[in-house]
């Protein structure tokens, strides 16, 4: 199989789908790997580094599109790539349809089969190709919401872990998952009081066991939501359902009750965000005001990091390359559950429920288009 590696052109993305180590194994495996010139360089990895691995470096963009039968990326093709995308070219890379409707219809009309990493999901509900990703987010979104508090940026002027006789700040995190979790170790490691709030009971319980005594655990609802982020210095949005558009927690109105200078992180925001206020920014202009809160809205986050990124992110991946590859993606289809799962568009038809209940589309049984052993 031709397998293509573009240069991310979104702004500021700095990562890439496969490191030269993987372009080695699929070399290995009897594939051609074609990589573009540069694309490496964001994350510290040379053209020469992907020669020596056996991979073919191509000039441009538009050959890599038009020669490869599977395309390997970091994030969704933006509109120029639009047209670059062919009928029956397999596209393997976060998509988060269910916030976009024009990149939806654009991927139904190239009649090409989109699997998206971020609805790979295992028997056990964890979705492997996301979590290194949410990981990362979680963990910068404490270092970025402590930098725009400082009073430079507008912020309150407040240190995350205050010092001897001065308190420190609050920090609310929606959502128990991998994002909040690694949001709220980060927070308590610099000694924040910190809040996780979920939904989910057992979540709750699990997390209680595990936390520093620094970290609350609260039920959400909406009570609990306004009372708290009355208090917050810096709140962090988490909320995560599968392939879904993040459900919308914090209000305009809600914005009233909180401190003015305070931040709001939401790493939800390449979901649709968990804040009504929220849109997304860019690591050029990250942050925007709305009642005197700052909102920090970056759907690339861990882009900013690329090096740490494109490794986390391509020790999960690759194997699923592999295997689409080898295998074709029909097969891998059948033979592992979990990889199914993150087919989202094929040939025009939608074949993920979250994307078609979020554009009111006709869902298709992916079992059906995946033929026969």
């Amino acid at each position: 199989m031709q397998i293509g590696v573009p240069t991310e052109i979104k702004t500021n993305e700095y990562r890439v789908a496969l490191v030269p180590s993987g372009a080695e194994a699929l070399v290995r495996d009897g594939h051609a790997v074609l990589v573009q010139a540069g694309a490496g360089d964001g994350s510290g990895f040379t053209d020469g580094q992907y020669r020596e691995a056996g991979a073919e470096i191509v000039d441009t963009a538009e050959e890599v599109w038009a020669r490869a039968e599977m395309i390997i990326k970091v994030k969704e093709p933006i509109e120029p790539e639009w047209p670059r995308i062919r009928e029956d070219q397999l596209l393997f890379t976060y998509f988060h349809f269910a916030a976009s409707e024009p990149l939806t219809r654009a991927l139904m009309d190239s009649g090409s089969v989109a699997i998206a990493y971020e609805t790979v999901q295992a028997d056990s509900g964890e979705l492997p190709l996301l979590t290194p990703m949410s990981e990362v987010a979680g963990r910068l979104s404490i270092l970025e919401g402590a930098k725009y508090l400082e009073r430079f940026y507008g912020g309150r002027g407040v240190l995350l872990g205050g010092v001897p006789g001065v308190l420190p700040a609050e920090v609310v995190i929606l959502g128990g998952g991998v994002v909040g979790t690694n949001a709220a170790k980060m927070a308590a490691g610099f000694g924040a009081r910190v809040i996780i709030m979920d939904i989910s009971l057992p979540r709750l319980r699990y997390l209680s066991d595990v936390m520093p005594a620094n970290v609350e655990l609260m039920y959400s609802n909406r009570y609990n939501i306004r009372e708290q982020i009355a208090r917050a210095d810096l709140l962090i949005g988490g909320v995560l359902i599968p392939g879904k558009k993040a459900p919308s927690l914090v209000t305009r109105e809600d914005l009233s009750l909180m401190r003015p200078g305070s931040v709001i992180v939401d790493v939800a925001v390449d979901q649709g965000g968990c804040v009504e206020t929220i849109h997304p920014t860019t690591h050029e202009d990250p942050i925007y005001v709305v009642d005197d809160v700052i909102h920090y809205a970056v759907a690339n986050m861990p882009g900013a990091v690329a090096r740490t990124s494109t490794l986390a992110l391509t020790n999960a991946t690759l194997p699923y390359a592999r295997t689409l590859a080898q295998k074709g993606w029909k097969a891998a289809c059948r033979d592992d559950p979990a990889l199914k799962l993150g087919v989202n568009v094929v040939d025009g038809q939608i074949t993920y429920a979250g994307v078609a209940e979020a554009f009111d589309l006709e869902l298709v049984d992916v079992d059906s288009l995946l033929g026969g052993a």
